[in-house]
């Protein structure tokens, strides 16, 4: 059993494509402080590779990421 891991916001971009995902993510991670953790939720099938590089060349830390259904949910930390 794995720990949920606690998220300071939400972002739902469902029935949103590339690249407005990760422009949505950076926008919401400019108002986090570091160590905080953005949750995004993504149906964009891109995101499963655009959501990962984009937190690496941001300096974020990608805790964890899993398919729901239909979305792609991501947990990053501010870095």
């Amino acid at each position: 059993m794995t720990t949920p891991i606690a998220e300071h916001q939400t972002l739902d971009t469902s029935d949103t494509l590339c690249p407005l995902p990760v422009i949505a993510a950076k926008q919401a991670t400019d108002k986090l402080a570091r160590g905080q953790v953005l949750k995004v939720i993504a149906t964009d099938p891109g995101s499963k590779a655009d959501i990962p590089s984009w937190a690496r060349s941001a300096g974020h830390t990608l805790l964890k990421w899993e398919v729901q259904g239909k979305k792609f949910v991501f947990w990053v930390q501010k870095g």
